[in-house]
């Protein structure tokens, strides 16, 4: 196929048949959208009121919840208060008692140990420190035996 084949007579994203609207009927377009965004607006403010108003009872609800709420608080505390002497009475009254514990050290495997002797090996092979001479034969710095 040949470049020349390709024809760009049209721009290629005009929209074709469509007229160019004139004053009068490009107005009368404006006037249908605000009067359609005057409409939604009505129903916004319309829909804020119901929110609002909503709020307000829920709100209201909320504050009475809490009324009670603390008023129950208060009686619970005053039930704990008449009741706490009946639970000590009760608690004493059902004590578990356990007697001290006492090992059986008469099997052979239970009985105590002598401590173990910890000692350093040169004490327990009975040899001295390594001393590096050095290739020195001077008997004058090696320990005496």
């Amino acid at each position: 196929m040949s470049l020349s084949l390709i024809s760009r007579s049209k721009p290629k994203h005009r929209a074709a048949g469509r007229k160019k609207p004139n004053g009068q009927t490009e107005n009368q377009m404006l006037v249908r959208q605000v009067l359609g965004a005057m409409e939604y607006i009505g129903q916004l403010e319309l829909v804020n009121a119901c929110l609002a108003d909503t709020a307000k009872k829920v709100t209201e609800q909320r504050d009475t919840a809490r009324s009670e709420r603390d008023g129950f608080e208060v009686e619970l505390g005053k039930a704990r208060m008449l009741l706490t002497p009946f639970l000590a009475a009760e608690a004493n009254a059902n004590a578990i008692t356990v007697p001290p514990a006492e090992r059986d050290t008469t099997a052979i495997e239970d009985q105590a140990t002598a401590p173990i002797k910890v000692t350093t090996l040169w004490a327990a092979h009975g040899i001295g420190p390594v001393v590096r001479t050095e290739g020195s034969t001077d008997p004058a710095h090696l320990p005496a035996a």
